[in-house]
């Protein structure tokens, strides 16, 4: 019998039913994988000398791998076993980072490496790379400008929202997250079982003491934020209130990006068998979030670290001086 193509023409049926077609398997290629890298072209070329009596030359020929690069010899460095202790220590401790975050870590340890070869050893020991988180678009309106007001300089816009957890027996506890938008650093996380309106002034006023009152404060349409007496207090200090649109967390995305590391790299990692335990451990994390934890949008480094480093060429006088000035600004602060 024959087979009906396109347009009604006839066309022959190929002996053992297989066709030329682009969306078929070619049969005899297989569908093996490629051997891209040269170690895999390497292992590849000395398995086939040990399952068949043929020759290096050979070998090398039929699987188009060169001579030379199958009998380089890897170099490996006398720190590699220190490097590839030290990087999986970092991993273990701080499970959610990746590759580029542990890299900083280890420059902060003293460690002379690019993220390049953190990376290669980072793959070879076969460590956990967080996905990529997908890139959010912003709201914009159609004259072409943006709802959302962006920081420029330290205390210009603070961020506040809630996260809820749970301790070991059940019972559920709120915290109150506030950031500085500009400079990433957490300012304070209020733990409490219940968080009201009147705990949110407390909270405010302590860090309008301690650092300056900003120009705007964020956050969402909350009844512990729209309260009468939370605005009425922040319109007779003088700041400026900026709500977001209900059900579009996005346009607070600081606090909400915050508050899944918060979550991510301590929340689901801990049992909190008190009220105790947990403010501890929420304030100890604080702590390492603002003094040691790399942030990709500073450059890898800490929002506020407890030193300041001085650039390369710099003296020590120089040094000094930057530190003199750092203390003098806190003081203001």
């Amino acid at each position: 019998p024959s087979s009906e193509g396109p347009r009604g023409r006839e066309r022959q049926i190929e002996a053992g039913g297989r066709r030329a077609d682009a969306g078929q398997a070619n049969i005899e290629r297989g569908c093996g994988g490629k051997l891209v890298s040269p170690e895999r072209r390497r292992r590849c070329v000395q398995h086939v000398r040990e399952k068949y009596p043929v020759s290096e030359r050979r070998a090398c020929r039929v699987l188009g791998q060169s001579r030379t690069s199958q009998r380089y010899q890897p170099i490996i460095r006398d720190d590699e076993e220190p490097l590839t202790a030290a990087i999986v220590r970092l991993a273990g401790q701080y499970g959610r980072y990746g590759y580029r975050r542990v890299t900083a870590l280890l420059h902060a340890e003293g460690w002379h490496v690019n993220h390049k070869r953190v990376g290669r050893i980072w793959r070879r020991e076969g460590l956990k790379v967080p996905l990529k988180q997908p890139k959010r678009g912003r709201l914009w309106l159609n004259d072409g400008s943006c709802i959302r007001l962006r920081p420029g300089w330290r205390n210009h816009v603070w961020a506040y929202d809630f996260v809820q957890a749970r301790t070991h027996d059940g019972r559920s506890f709120r915290m109150l997250t506030v950031i500085d938008e500009y400079t990433r650093e957490c300012l304070a996380i209020e733990v409490d079982r219940h968080i009201r309106s009147g705990d949110v002034l407390h909270v405010l006023a302590d860090l309008f003491t301690q650092r300056g009152v900003p120009d705007y404060i964020r956050s969402d349409n909350g009844s512990e934020f729209t309260a009468i007496a939370v605005r009425e207090w922040l319109s007779r200090v003088g700041v400026k209130t900026l709500y977001i649109e209900p059900g579009s967390p996005w346009e607070n995305g600081y606090n909400e990006s915050f508050n899944g590391k918060l979550r991510d790299e301590l929340l689901n990692g801990e049992i909190f068998c008190s009220m105790t335990e947990a403010k501890v451990l929420i304030e100890q994390w604080r702590r390492h979030y603002n003094t040691v934890r790399p942030h990709s949008s500073l450059g890898y480094r800490p929002p506020a670290p407890q030193t300041v480093m001085p650039h390369r060429g710099d003296t020590p006088s120089a040094a000094r001086g930057l530190r003199a000035t750092r203390r003098s600004t806190d003081s203001l602060n």
